[in-house]
């Protein structure tokens, strides 16, 4: 009987051993070969840094035109230099003004 029993205890053991060793053989492969393994969390970690690097350039970009457009309000722009530039690009003047050439321009 000792003989008989003890064969069954090497069974047991042999059972729980092979289920423990299919449970981390499964997740094993799942985590080097799933859809969701470890190399892919890796490759969006990557694409994740490139798309922060974009965003800062792209914010810097908005941040340097935002700039530029606020020179362009009411408030920051002198309206008598903008005349000026007007007139000198379009080469126009006022029916009351008189334009005198020199050739420093």
């Amino acid at each position: 009987m000792d003989i008989e029993f003890s064969v069954t205890k090497k069974n047991k053991h042999f059972w729980i051993y092979g289920i423990c060793l299919f449970i981390i053989a499964y997740f094993s492969f799942h985590t080097l070969c799933g859809n969701r393994n470890i190399y892919r969390l890796y490759s969006l970690r990557h694409e994740i840094a490139q798309a922060q690097e974009i965003s800062k350039k792209l914010q810097k970009e908005k941040h340097r035109l935002q700039k530029l457009v606020n020179h362009l309000s009411d408030k920051s722009l002198d309206t008598d230099l903008l005349d000026e530039r007007a007139r000198v690009v379009l080469n126009m003047v006022a029916d009351d003004e008189f334009v005198i050439f020199t050739d420093s321009l």
